[in-house]
């Protein structure tokens, strides 16, 4: 069986689901590095801390915050800006006392 990586991806029903395959698939280290660079992307996204408040808030080194950055405003994927506008425009689920 030669199964596509984004075909398994594709399988996924639940963030349960992600997070035990996300195990079996990368080393914890791997899965540290993905979650950092993840969230240097929504600081940068969301505009409101500099490089260098990001790199002593993550504790992330400033050529990884430059890198994510170039690939936010430069490179042609778009990858991280597809899925952090996704994100930025889906509604908030209300509460009880929130709901007309």
């Amino acid at each position: 069986m030669n199964v596509s990586l984004f075909k398994a991806f594709s399988q996924i029903k639940d963030e349960k689901e992600f997070d035990n395959f996300l195990r079996d698939l990368c080393t914890p280290g791997e899965i540290q590095a993905l979650r950092e660079r993840w969230q240097i992307a929504q600081a940068l996204y969301e505009g409101e801390l500099s490089y260098r408040e990001i790199e002593a808030e993550l504790g992330s080194s400033l050529a990884t915050i430059t890198r994510i950055a170039r690939f936010l405003k430069d490179e042609p994927y778009q990858g991280y800006n597809l899925i952090l506008g996704r994100l930025a425009r889906k509604p908030k689920n209300k509460g009880p006392s929130e709901r007309k």
